[in-house]
C-alpha cells in the first residue's frame, strides 16, 4: 500500500469512519482554498493596489488569524469541537464573498480582515478531533493523512484555479466560499465527537509549558518560510511574464508530490525532529530552484521540491504538540502552536513583497537561507523538548 491510497494504508484495516469523514470535509474545503494564494495578485491586478499595499492587506489578514486561532482553541475546549468547526467555516464563507463583491481595495481589505478573524477558528478543533480519534503512535500518520487528502484536493484546486482564474480572479473567492459551506454541511452530517473530545474541564496552560514554546519558535520559523513562498509564487509567475493563473499548475504538481511523500511518514513518531530538519533542507533546495526558474517546467520542479520538504513540516510537529497536552487542553495547545502560522501570515507577505521589489532571486534565496539555518537549529530544539518531557518523570520517581 502507498500513501496514494491513504484511507486504507494501515495494517489494522484503515481509519475510523469519523476520521475519514473529517478528512473528507477538510478536503472539500481545500478545493477552494487556492483563493488565498491569489489574494496578493488579485489586489494588484483586479483591485488596483500597489505591490506594497497588497503586502499590507495580506499582512492584515495574517494578523487577524492570530486571535482567530486562539479563539478557536478556547471555543473547542468549552463548546465542543464540532460546533466550533461549523461556525468557523460559515464565517469564512461570508468573508470570502465580501472580498469577491468588493468594488475596490478598501472593501477587499475589510473582507480580508474579516476572513482572518474567522480563518483559523476551525483549525484547532479539527486537529484536536483528529488526535483524539487515533492512538498516539498513529498521530503523525493521521496528520499526514490529512495532509495527503488536502494535497489531493489541492491537485484539483490547482486545475480549478487555472480555469476560474482565467475568467476572473474574483471567481476564486466565490468558489472558496462555496466549498466552506459544503464542508460545514459534511461536518454536520457525518462527523461525531468521541467522548474525550469535549472534556468537562481544561487542564494545562500552554503558554507556561516550555516544550510548547520551543515548538512554537521552530514552527514560526518554517511557517514564515512557507508563507513567504505562498505569497511570492504567483507574483513570481507574473514577474516571469506568465499568466498568474498558471500558478494553478504549480499547485497541482505540488499536491501530487505531497500525496506521494506521505509514505515517508511511517515510523515518524520515533524521529520527528530528524524529519523536520530533513524537510527544511529539501525546502531550501526548492527555493533555490524557483529563484532562477523562468519557465513553467522549472517552476514546477521548484514547487515539487518544496512540497516534498513540507511533508515533514506538518504531520510530525502537530503530532509532537498533540502529545504534550491532555484531553482537556489539547485544542488549546494546538491553537497556541498554530499561532506560528498567524505570525508568519502577518510578516511573510510584508517580507515577500519587499524582497520581490528588490528582485525575484533575492526573495527566494533569502527563504532558502532561512530554511538552512532552521534545519541546523531543529536538532537542538528536539533535545530541549525531549529533556523537558523526561524531567517530570524523574522527579515523580524520586518523590
Amino acid at each position: 500500500m502507498t500513501a496514494i491510497m491513504p484511507f486504507a494504508s494501515h495494517e489494522d484495516g484503515g481509519w475510523p469512519r469519523s476520521v475519514r469523514a473529517l478528512v473528507l470535509a477538510r478536503a472539500v474545503n481545500q478545493l477552494g482554498a487556492f483563493a488565498m494564494s491569489f489574494l496578493a495578485v488579485a489586489l494588484v491586478h483586479v483591485y488596483g493596489a500597489s505591490l506594497v499595499t497588497a503586502g499590507w492587506v495580506v499582512a492584515l489578514f495574517g494578523l487577524a488569524t492570530v486571535p482567530s486561532r486562539l479563539a478557536g482553541g478556547r471555543m473547542a475546549d468549552r463548546l465542543g469541537r464540532r460546533p466550533t468547526i461549523v461556525l468557523g467555516l460559515l464565517g469564512c464563507s461570508v468573508s470570502l464573498l465580501v472580498i469577491a463583491v468588493s468594488p475596490g481595495v478598501g472593501g477587499a481589505a475589510a473582507g480580508a480582515a474579516l476572513l482572518g478573524l474567522a480563518f483559523e477558528i476551525y483549525e484547532p478543533p479539527s486537529q484536536a478531533l483528529l488526535a483524539e480519534m487515533v492512538a498516539p503512535e498513529r498521530r503523525p500518520q493521521a496528520f499526514g493523512l490529512l495532509g495527503a487528502a488536502l494535497a489531493a484536493a489541492g491537485a484539483g484546486a490547482g486545475i480549478l484555479a487555472v480555469l476560474l482564474g482565467g475568467v476572473s480572479l474574483r471567481l476564486l473567492f466565490v468558489a472558496d466560499s462555496v466549498t466552506c459551506l459544503a464542508a460545514a454541511a459534511l461536518i454536520l452530517m457525518w462527523v461525531h465527537e468521541p467522548p474525550t473530545a469535549r472534556p468537562p474541564t481544561s487542564h494545562g496552560n500552554p503558554w507556561r509549558d516550555g516544550r510548547l514554546l520551543v515548538m512554537l519558535g521552530v514552527g514560526t520559523g518554517f511557517a514564515f518560510a512557507g508563507n513567504l513562498s505562498l505569497t511570492a509564487l504567483p507574483l513570481t509567475v507574473a514577474a516571469r511574464g506568465l499568466d498568474p493563473a498558471e500558478t494553478g499548475w504549480l499547485l497541482a504538481v505540488a499536491a501530487v508530490v505531497t500525496i506521494a511523500g506521505q509514505r515517508f511518514l511511517r515510523g515518524a513518531a520515533a524521529r520527528p525532529f530528524f524529519l523536520m530538519a530533513a524537510g527544511l533542507a529539501v525546502v531550501a533546495a526548492g527555493f533555490a530552484v524557483v529563484a532562477f526558474a523562468d519557465v513553467i517546467p522549472l517552476l514546477c520542479l521548484g514547487a515539487a521540491t518544496m512540497a516534498l520538504g513540507q511533508v515533514f513540516l506538518l504531520g510530525p510537529p502537530y503530532a509532537v504538540v498533540a502529545g504534550l497536552a491532555d484531553d482537556g487542553s489539547r485544542a488549546g495547545y494546538l491553537a497556541a502552536y498554530g499561532t506560528c502560522w498567524g505570525i508568519a501570515q502577518t510578516l511573510g507577505p510584508l517580507a515577500s513583497t519587499r524582497l520581490l521589489s528588490i528582485g525575484v532571486p533575492v526573495a527566494w534565496l533569502t527563504g532558502a537561507a532561512l530554511c538552512v539555518l532552521l534545519a541546523a537549529l531543529v536538532p537542538f530544539a528536539g533535545r530541549a523538548v525531549t529533556m523537558a518531557e523526561r524531567r517530570p518523570a524523574r522527579e515523580t520517581v524520586t518523590a
